[in-house]
């Protein structure tokens, strides 16, 4: 791999989106290595998921630039950008599965769609997956209203790994829910990272979990990058907002808040 290993998969130069008097996005500048996750954390409303909605293309930033495996994306016809999306896995934060297709279909398919393997090359595959992710067989031919929030997200990342992507992006994977489940889906992520190399990008309001599976931490407020580094570089930061985030993350993880504060919202 060599020089590969250090170039960025993920490159962010100056990203900036605002609706109508909106700035959601104040010139964002962010490099992922190769092989590397990072966390992306903030309050809610704060431009996390316009950030990976802007990478994968879904939405057109104002300015800036984007560069996925070394392809700009911005301002790319449909055709070509549907080519880069190929190498991107992408975990919706309410897992998005296909209501009338089984476990099994839905992961199978973005393999019946894009690729040229057989139905029993596909159905193998697709059992790998599931197993990869630690959905026992008996679930396969169940509906997604059948299964728990927390095997839907393991499907829903099964799915994202059909394609055998490059890198992944993750929205709020542990969000909605318990603590036990969402330890479990952020170990898995980890696990998922060392096998197969792949570089991500995680929203996420968990800080337990980033610390879990993340290489590096950014913090966003107010559409700006305030801290970034592992969890040890921002609990040394003296930033007021950084310590209070580190400090409300630590509430939710099972400390009860002080002076009657509320719980801060799920981050979008």
């Amino acid at each position: 791999m060599g020089s590969n290993a250090k170039q960025a998969s993920i490159e962010i130069k100056d990203l900036k989106k605002s609706f109508g008097d909106q700035h959601v996005l104040n010139g964002i500048n962010l490099d992922v290595p190769h092989g590397q996750t990072v966390a992306v954390l903030g309050r809610s409303g704060t431009g996390k998921s316009v950030l990976l909605k802007l990478l994968i293309g879904l939405q057109p930033p104002d300015s800036g630039s984007v560069r996925i495996a070394g392809e700009e994306i911005i301002g790319l016809d449909p055709a070509p950008l549907n080519q880069i999306r190929k190498k991107i896995g992408f975990l919706f934060q309410e897992a998005a599965l296909y209501d009338s297709l089984t476990v099994e279909q839905n992961v199978d398919f973005p393999l019946s769609r894009h690729t040229a393997l057989s139905e029993s090359e596909r159905t193998n595959k697709v059992r790998e997956l599931l197993s990869s992710v630690d959905i026992a067989r008996e679930e396969f031919e169940k509906m997604p209203a059948g299964i728990s929030g927390g095997m839907q997200k393991r499907v829903g990342l099964a799915r994202a790994l059909a394609l055998d992507p490059e890198i992944l992006f993750l929205d709020e994977p542990t969000a909605g829910l318990d603590p036990i489940t969402g330890e479990e889906i952020a170990h898995l992520i980890m696990e998922l990272k060392k096998q197969r190399g792949i570089t991500a990008i995680v929203v996420t309001h968990d800080i337990r979990a980033a610390k879990c599976f993340a290489d590096l931490l950014v913090l966003l407020d107010q559409g700006n990058i305030v801290a970034q580094g592992t969890f040890q570089d921002l609990r040394k930061s003296k930033d007021d907002f950084v310590v209070k985030f580190l400090g409300d993350g630590a509430r939710t993880n099972g400390a009860k808040p002080a002076n009657g504060a509320k719980k801060p919202r799920n981050g979008e």
